[in-house]
């Protein structure tokens, strides 16, 4: 199911990534004022509890309490010595919240090539008739309405590259605007050229604040909107639009990071980063062969 050339490829990665926090963390750490510090380290080290987390997203099994006794415990004895019980784990994965955070942001995320594709997509935690009977996202998560209609849970807005690469992310509550994230700068500092968008980011305020930064919104105008000349390119990149549909797609349904199991808001967020991780290493993504001739522009999909 899951071949051990990537478990050592994933765990190498991590682990020298791991190394390298917690020497800059033990060396710029603030001293206790308390004389007895516990020094005591678990069975599982942390690129450990990463890496059987982000292997869950590649292993095809929907829940991972089930993929942990199942598979973990009985087929990866070898490579995981010291595993601990279910209940232990659950407990341990929240100490890798920060290092699992920068591991993404460090190395997982792709680098903006001047064209760029975005769009949020719904995280649901529950069916929204439920949210009142919801306890575990009380006060954190919305009810928003989304183009499948109303929902009860988080945002996910992502950019990614014509390569299929997430090159940014943000998450906010389902009741947000599609076009607020856009109006903080650390969302899109690292983004440059042109981004292509539905017509939910339509906006003049936005176009000409993202426009003074060095970005040019596209979108398609709405229908009762005038007409506006557009470039030719422009117009054949908004109709491949369709590529981060596929991402959105792979995220939930391959990578798993909606569903409705959640016991605490710390496994939701371990969740959804781990699946990002896990993306960012498919080795085939949906993607857009860009090939200039004579200054003319031919785009398709490539897989």
């Amino acid at each position: 199911m899951i071949s051990d050339f990537k478990i050592t490829e994933f765990f190498c990665l991590i682990d020298d990534f791991c190394t390298e926090i917690n020497q800059v963390i033990d060396k710029n750490a603030l001293e206790t004022c308390s004389k007895i510090v516990r020094r005591r380290k678990p069975k599982l080290t942390q690129s450990e509890i990463i890496t059987i987390m982000v292997l869950f997203h590649f292993s095809g099994f929907r829940c991972f309490k089930h993929f942990y006794i199942e598979y973990v415990s009985k087929h990866l004895s070898k490579e995981f010595p010291d595993l601990v019980s279910y209940n232990r784990f659950v407990e341990l994965k929240k100490r890798c919240s920060v290092p699992m955070i920068l591991f993404l942001q460090m190395h997982c995320l792709g680098q903006c090539t001047g064209i760029s594709f975005l769009d949020s997509t719904t995280i649901k935690v529950c069916h929204y008739k439920r949210e009142k009977q919801n306890k575990v996202f009380k006060n954190t998560a919305k009810k928003g309405k989304g183009t499948m209609g109303w929902f009860f849970g988080f945002k996910l807005h992502i950019i990614i590259n014509e390569k299929g690469d997430i090159v940014d992310f943000l998450i906010t509550q389902g009741n947000i605007d599609d076009r607020q994230p856009l109006k903080d700068k650390a969302f899109h500092n690292r983004v440059f050229g042109k981004i292509f968008a539905d017509r939910g980011y339509v906006g003049k305020e936005l176009f000409e604040q993202l426009f003074v930064d060095g970005i040019h919104l596209v979108t398609k105008i709405r229908k009762n909107m005038k007409n506006t000349l557009m470039h030719i390119y422009d117009k054949i990149m908004l109709r491949k639009r369709a590529v981060i549909e596929s991402v959105n797609d792979i995220l939930k349904n391959v990578c798993q990071i909606e569903h409705t199991r959640h016991r605490s808001f710390d496994n939701f967020i371990l969740n959804l980063v781990a699946g990002l991780i896990a993306y960012s290493f498919y080795p085939t993504k949906p993607n857009i062969t860009l090939v200039r001739d004579s200054f003319i522009f031919f785009v398709g999909y490539r897989y």
